[in-house]
């Protein structure tokens, strides 16, 4: 059951990527998704390090103590999702915006942990579950207005040039 669970998630994840990196703000989906990789790659590996939890089954398991399809596939594209969605609202709004990827996160994960061997919780609860994933929403989410910040300062000072 578990490995075509695994199976499907990483067909639906594959599926969804051409509709996911299109249009005008490809480059910037495509930082928010490979960061987001890499955070969650952190993350879940002090995390499966510190035998906080554990995926008994998961891909490559004499190469990766963490489950790659969810650190370098599923939690990358919800972030980009949850970036699109977010990108222009205020503070208010993307805090309840998170709330729309982080409960049914962490009820999803309680559920999984209780009925499959996907996840095996040692010191973890759904709690650590949200906390971590607004934690890394938050955080690309900020790298992305870094970067929007970057481009503007740039656009200014090319306007400024180019009245000279």
């Amino acid at each position: 059951m578990e490995k075509k669970l695994l199976n499907l998630l990483t067909g639906l994840c594959i599926v969804s990527l051409p509709f996911l990196f299109k249009g005008s703000k490809m480059r910037e989906n495509l930082v928010i998704f490979f960061a987001k990789g890499v955070l969650a790659t952190l993350v879940d590996a002090y995390v499966v390090g510190t035998k906080r939890l554990e995926y008994p089954v998961r891909p490559f398991s004499k190469t990766f103590k963490t489950n790659i399809i969810y650190d370098m596939l599923f939690f990358p594209i919800l972030s980009v999702i949850w970036v699109k969605i977010s990108y222009n609202d205020k503070i208010g709004i993307i805090l309840l915006k998170s709330l729309i990827f982080s409960v049914p996160m962490s009820i999803g994960q309680w559920y999984f942990e209780k009925t499959s061997r996907l996840f095996k919780w040692k010191k973890w609860t759904p709690f650590h579950t949200f906390t971590s994933v607004n934690f890394t929403l938050f955080t690309i989410r900020g790298f992305v207005g870094l970067l929007k910040n970057l481009d503007k300062m740039k656009d200014n000072q090319n306007i400024t040039e180019s009245s000279r």
